[in-house]
């Protein structure tokens, strides 16, 4: 099971990524906005999500939204 970003790059643990399309996020007064880093990433079960801090908050984000930085 090979988790990859939305330009089909595999995503590793510990691995950097860009947010690539402003998110909004429920229950938080601020929206995520496009080219935001997200460092350090954590594998999840499903192959469509990560788990990363953003701005102090650890987050859930989906992989179609994600870029590798490399």
């Amino acid at each position: 099971m090979e988790t990859k970003d939305s330009n089909g790059n595999i995503l590793n643990e510990g691995d950097s990524v860009s947010v690539i399309k402003s998110l909004k996020v429920k229950g938080m007064a601020a929206d995520i906005k496009q080219g935001t880093t997200v460092k350090n990433i954590r594998l999840t079960d499903d192959p469509k999500a990560i788990e990363g801090k953003v701005n102090g908050t650890v987050l859930v984000l989906k992989t179609e939204f994600l870029k590798k930085k490399n």
